[in-house]
């Protein structure tokens, strides 16, 4: 069977064996190290590390003092953290339909949602590459909005040169499935020292101190463990990022011309990291996605059906008071999309052969 993902983290026993020598599994060296080095890739001034990529989102928004009331402007193309997240900030959510080319919020979709009440813009980056932060970065300071980068699948992406995260506030998962794990956890990036210092306390359920508390805060930490498989990760990131791209490439290459599919295609200014090579199954295909998708698991290759629906009409949240007048029909890219995005493998350690019968096995399936 061809995995979907496939995690190697064997490299981190060094560090990981460093750490449990050393007693000391949380607020120790190795978190700061990896905090360091995390900002350096993306250039930014501070990194702060958090136990998951959720947690991340939850406290750029919570160090943001947003109020009851109080919107965030992001797309229904998502998992449901970044809306869990928004909801558990105590903010409101209005969503603004995505473009088909980067599967990211739409710029005039976006300045169309922008409303009185609005104070974020959040952005998500979607299988590897920018939303059009071209155009969103100076939206959001046309508006005077914060701009928080949902930039879970983004580490090492760009747009006109600039890294992911490094736009607004950039709120990254490590979990296993992603570019670069820890196993569990997350860190958000930024350029401001007060905001920084906030996340930190807030993460810290709100202390400077063992005896001082400051604000209401939880608890957020990563522990050493954790940052010492990062750390190993960090440093052979641009290797793993070439070997997705050396995959990607061959599966445009071949998958070409399939009658009623897509592929991905990489936008002018913007730097891809394929977290994920997400192809559109058309009505036109011979198979449907689902259909395409049992197929192909037949056949041994495992496949990815990221958001079958829009985050907002999941049971939990329809009729939600802090969801803010969410219809599929108001979202007809988004919502085509639901049916016809499928996600192949991708990642560094398919081989040749791999990509090879991916390939083949797909264009079989779709009578190419």
């Amino acid at each position: 069977m061809i995995p979907i993902t496939a995690v190697d983290v064997r490299d981190a026993e060094p560090l990981v064996t460093e750490v449990l020598r050393s007693g000391s599994l949380t607020r120790g060296p190795m978190v700061s190290r990896f905090e360091t080095a995390f900002a350096a890739i993306t250039g930014t001034a501070h990194a702060v590390a958090m136990n998951s990529g959720t947690s991340a989102l939850v406290a750029a928004l919570q160090a943001l003092d947003l109020r009851p009331g109080d919107e965030v402007v992001t797309s229904p193309f998502t998992s449901a953290p970044t809306l869990n997240a928004i909801l558990q900030a105590g903010a409101s959510v209005r969503f603004a339909d995505i473009s088909r080319d980067d599967f990211a919020v739409d710029p005039d979709a976006a300045a169309a949602a922008i409303g009185p009440r609005t104070r974020v813009l959040m952005p998500v980056h979607l299988f590897g590459q920018t939303a059009d932060l071209g155009k969103l970065a100076p939206l959001a300071a046309e508006h005077g909005l914060y701009l928080v980068e949902e930039a879970a699948h983004a580490l090492g992406a760009s747009c006109h040169g600039k890294p992911a995260g490094s736009f607004g506030v950039g709120c990254f998962s490590l979990y296993a499935a992603q570019g670069l794990t820890t196993g569990e956890g997350g860190m958000i990036t930024c350029q401001d020292d007060e905001l920084a210092d906030r996340l930190r306390l807030l993460r810290n359920e709100g202390r400077r101190s063992v005896s001082e508390h400051e604000l209401p805060g939880q608890h957020y930490r990563m522990s050493e463990l954790h940052a010492a498989v990062g750390i190993s990760q960090l440093t052979k990131l641009d290797e793993l990022i070439a070997a997705r791209r050396r995959n990607a490439r061959r599966l445009t290459l071949g998958l070409a011309g399939t009658p009623g599919l897509t592929v991905p295609r990489v936008l002018p200014g913007r730097g891809h990291v394929w977290s994920h090579y997400t192809v559109l199954v058309g009505a036109n295909a011979m198979l449907s996605r689902d259909e395409l998708a049992a197929e192909l698991a037949g056949r041994g290759i495992c496949t990815g059906t990221c958001y079958p629906k829009l985050v907002f009409d999941h049971g939990c949240f329809r009729g939600h008071p802090q969801v803010l007048t969410a219809s599929p029909a108001d979202f007809p890219v988004a919502t085509a999309l639901t049916d016809q995005a499928l996600s192949l493998p991708v990642h560094p350690a398919l081989t040749q052969s791999d990509v090879d019968t991916v390939i083949a096995e797909v264009r079989e399936a779709l009578g190419a």
